[in-house]
């Protein structure tokens, strides 16, 4: 039928994936228990690193507090703002390597000079995002070379998890003949969820936790007062800087890429930057993009594609939950065996070792980049303060490139 005079014809507009059900309609047991998870890896050994840390470093009850609230709160309203902006698997916490890392270093400078680091290091984030250094670089990293990246740190916690299978051997036993039942004949239910609850369970009912006694008491947290000076920038903000760009940052974008999503990588960097910001105004170092977290949150295992944002949602409600309630939960988590914790990892992250594993040598032409990108994370050595993660990225993009150059000159 003709259409009338100055009338247009109607063009459906493509729906975008994701875009057109509510939050509450993309929630699935995948994405959820993966969000669970995610934020379990998040809230266990970073929590009780970052505890140590602050004995290490003599903070009072008070600040203690302070920093578990700033970098689990801002962490996880990262996360949530930024997964349900995007609808991407987006997921917020705090830089480990950096509580690590200020646990050595922090008594070199008074409170006030850490603060005042804190703060500069979270500018410091901000400015690489909004110079698009990062973007530069990433249009360079071929996507094979960024799995082989992945699979190489995954492999380190899979590998724990035969370790911690020794360690606790009717726990582990138990997780795995959950896991492998439910593979084979629950296939819509996760096996890591599977695995997970049944390892929790059967520790709770063979170990005999000890609660440690805390009179610790709830504190609201104040703000600090930053001092800004040549020590703290020197020995807190440049390296606390390096630490978050190279070992959450990138891999947290690189897992997005290599997932075939397209990460605002400008945005996140610098809001990693002012998130991160307000974390030091708090007394916390970061609050910033996860790395490993989201490879959980990202793969697979957590359903389908366009819908995998709800369980960054999940892990960053939970984060921050725990970030309000950590001086009455980490009291229990210290109580548990650590083996458990790297068992509860390697399972959630054996689905995304087989996806990257694919990706990373699915070429023959990728072999040797991917193979040397995989071997480098897998060693997890630092040099100059740079993860293996981000040397593995440029070493394996190296070899890329130098074996597209032919002898005469040109590329191949």
């Amino acid at each position: 039928m003709p259409l009338p005079p100055n009338r247009e014809p109607r063009v459906r507009t493509p729906r975008i994936p994701g875009a057109g059900a509510g939050l509450f309609a993309d929630f699935n047991i995948h994405n959820v228990s993966n969000g669970l998870i995610s934020a379990t890896l998040i809230c266990t050994g970073p929590a009780i690193v970052l505890l140590e840390a602050a004995a290490n470093i003599h903070f009072a009850p008070r600040q203690a507090i302070g920093w578990m609230f700033a970098v689990y709160v801002l962490g996880g309203l990262f996360g949530v703002i930024m997964s349900l902006r995007h609808r991407k698997p987006i997921v917020g916490g705090h830089s480990l390597t950096a509580v690590a890392f200020l646990s050595t270093i922090a008594a070199q400078v008074s409170h006030s000079q850490l603060i005042g680091g804190f703060v500069l290091s979270g500018f410091l984030i901000f400015m690489v995002g909004v110079l698009g250094i990062f973007t530069k670089i990433m249009r360079w990293v071929p996507r094979e070379v960024i799995s082989a990246m992945m699979a190489g740190m995954v492999a380190g916690y899979v590998v724990r998890l035969i370790f911690a299978v020794k360690e606790l051997p009717v726990v582990g036993g138990i997780a795995i003949m959950a896991y492998l039942l439910c593979l084979k004949f629950a296939r819509r239910f996760p096996p890591a969820l599977a695995a997970v609850a049944a390892a929790i369970l059967a520790a709770l009912a063979t170990q005999k936790p000890e609660f440690a006694e805390t009179d610790l008491p709830f504190l609201l947290p104040r703000l600090q007062m930053p001092e800004f000076s040549l020590a703290g920038l020197i020995s807190v903000a440049l390296p606390v800087a390096l630490l978050v760009l190279s070992n959450d940052i990138a891999p947290g974008i690189g897992v997005l890429k290599n997932e075939g999503y397209d990460p605002p990588v400008r945005r996140l960097v610098s809001m990693s930057g002012i998130f991160s910001m307000l974390a030091g105004f708090l007394g916390g170092q970061s609050a910033n993009i996860a790395g490993m977290a989201s490879a959980i949150c990202t793969g697979p295992d957590s359903g389908p594609r366009q819908s995998r944002y709800a369980a960054a949602v999940v892990s960053g409600v939970l984060t921050l939950a725990f970030g309000v309630m950590a001086w009455k939960i980490v009291p229990f988590v210290q109580a548990l065996p650590a083996a458990l914790f790297s068992m509860l990892a390697g399972f959630a992250l054996l689905g995304v070792l087989v996806s990257n594993l694919k990706e990373s040598f699915s070429a023959d032409r990728h072999a040797m980049s991917a193979l040397t990108a995989f071997a480098i994370a897998l060693s997890n050595v630092s040099v100059f303060q740079i993860s293996a993660p981000v040397w593995a990225i440029l070493c394996g993009t190296a070899v890329h490139w130098f074996m597209k150059i032919r002898i005469g000159g040109g590329k191949g």
